[in-house]
């Protein structure tokens, strides 16, 4: 396999994945607003702090409200990491590897931006912002099933597959360390009956909510979110379990051992450590060392196929 085409199927899973994970985020977001008193006024700022696009943000819009952020987020181009940016990189990686896709996939990831393109009005809107982004999340969720019921399970799926686990991993710490940390700072959560909203949203950002109640039958608590979402061996969306999967799928690959080694380094670590005994400014650090170690496999995997 060429590592044009490699790089470009690899980058294909990694964007459809951003663009799925980033339209769970903003939907997420806007349910806690009718899930919250009139009195509480919900943070938007944190939803950009998830993408680390403070700086970028605010040289475009004076405001982090709303409108703003999911604008910012959903529709805008100059965002490289907004959804419908995502959906066209999608597209245009997609589109030069099309002799190595399944025909449908090919359509139904046109079919996905040119909907996406054709909504962009519903998404920014409160009305059906819910359903438009809905689309993306189920077209995507599609995508997945089709390339895993169609596609040759050959080097192409395994970097495919590559891709779109560092891309969960990667978004699953953001969202681990930006929501755990001030979406709700105006609720004293030590007395407020809202104390733990904003990890049933972190929960539902990753649709875990029903897996981690049927997990740890408890109610919803900092400490078992932490640990479900960072080490739960069998959660897809869990820290611990994209790393496994990236892992397998490289050992198929050759020249695997140095990206393996760099794996297996950030794997004891997330093993050794007790992520749900950590206080913020700990696990900020913490998730920091994760997230440098995800990007340290991707830079591997660049360095030695692409």
């Amino acid at each position: 396999m060429l590592s044009r085409v490699a790089s470009n199927i690899f980058w294909m899973g990694r964007y459809l994945e951003r663009a799925e994970n980033t339209a769970r985020v903003i939907n997420v977001n806007s349910h806690l607003l009718m899930d919250l008193p009139r009195t509480v006024k919900l943070g938007w700022e944190p939803i950009i702090d998830i993408l680390s696009v403070r700086e970028d943000f605010y040289e475009n819009y004076e405001e982090a409200d709303e409108h703003s952020v999911v604008k910012y987020m959903v529709t805008d181009k100059n965002n490289p990491s907004s959804i419908i940016s995502s959906l066209t990189m999608a597209r245009e990686n997609a589109r030069t590897i099309r002799e190595i896709l399944p025909t449908e996939t090919w359509e139904q990831i046109n079919s996905l931006y040119l909907s996406a393109m054709q909504n962009r009005a519903s998404m920014l809107g409160r009305r059906h912002r819910y359903e438009a982004l809905g689309d993306v999340i189920r077209s995507n969720q599609t995508i997945t099933g089709m390339l895993s019921g169609t596609m040759t399970q050959d080097e192409g799926y395994a970097f495919l597959r590559i891709g779109r686990n560092l891309e969960r991993g990667d978004m699953t710490t953001r969202i681990i360390d930006v929501r755990s940390a001030t979406l709700l700072p105006e609720l004293d959560t030590e007395q407020s009956a809202f104390e733990n909203i904003q990890w049933m949203g972190v929960l539902k950002s990753m649709s875990a909510y029903q897996m981690y109640r049927r997990e740890m039958r408890l109610r919803i608590n900092r400490a078992d979110v932490l640990k479900f979402l960072l080490q739960e061996p069998r959660f897809p969306r869990s820290l611990l379990h994209t790393l496994k999967q990236v892992k397998a799928l490289l050992q198929e690959l050759p020249q695997h051992d140095n990206a393996i080694v760099r794996i297996d380094k950030l794997r004891s670590t997330l093993l050794d450590a007790k992520p749900q005994s950590l206080k913020q400014d700990s696990l900020h650090e913490f998730i920091d060392e994760m997230q440098l170690g995800l990007i340290k496999i991707a830079e591997e995997i660049n360095e030695t196929y692409f």
